[in-house]
């Protein structure tokens, strides 16, 4: 993918999480992504809402959690949305082939072992990128045009996924509440699209 000091294809392993795995110790600082984590991802698993994915260190002197993520199948309906958000969707699309619904994936949970965060390691620009080239491989089983995040509305988190190449569905947050009918004062996450055929790995 890029030239990285450490570089996850190469120093660890891709594994669906299991029960073995899940007693390792692991926390992203984040209490939402570690209670998910520990307490959630393995039920999600089992009803088929969501499959989540770990990179173990290919360490021999230890075995480590590098980092998680959970995808699962989702959908850009345009028919849902205001006119201005539609346009960012079909933008890049060929005109005859406008659709009600753009088939997405959903990057619903994103976490990095504390001990891999802060030290220029980037590891979740890579599994970014990895999820990327999943549904941009021509053996990829099924279409998939978009990726999205329901990102937590958090400079840090946010400003990780405009970096990444997201862009956000709806202008401000206002349009958001609005189209989403929710009422409170602000929001706890964005709406964030990312179009596969107009991306590129960093």
């Amino acid at each position: 993918m890029g030239d990285y000091s450490f570089d996850i294809t190469k120093s660890c392993t891709l594994l669906p999480l299991n029960q073995e795995i899940i007693s390792l110790d692991f926390s992203c600082g984040d209490e939402d992504l570690d209670d998910f984590f520990h307490n959630h991802a393995l039920p999600y698993a089992k009803e088929h809402l969501g499959k989540t994915y770990v990179l173990l260190s290919n360490d021999t002197q230890r075995s480590e959690i590098v980092a998680f993520f959970t995808v699962s199948n989702d959908s850009i309906k345009t028919t849902f949305i205001p006119k201005s958000s539609t346009n960012k969707v079909q933008r890049k699309v060929p005109g005859l082939k406008h659709l009600r619904t753009y088939p997405a994936v959903l990057i619903g949970r994103l976490g990095v072992n504390k001990s891999y965060q802060g030290k220029g390691l980037k590891v979740g620009r890579q599994i970014v990128n990895y999820i990327k080239l999943w549904f941009l491989d021509e053996d990829n089983k099924t279409g998939c045009r978009f990726l999205v995040v329901d990102a937590y509305n958090k400079p840090e988190v946010l400003a990780f996924y405009e970096f990444n190449g997201f862009k956000y569905l709806y202008a401000t947050e206002e349009a958001e509440k609005e189209a989403t009918q929710i009422s409170s004062e602000g929001l706890h996450t964005r709406f964030m699209f990312l179009d596969l055929l107009h991306t590129s790995i960093i």
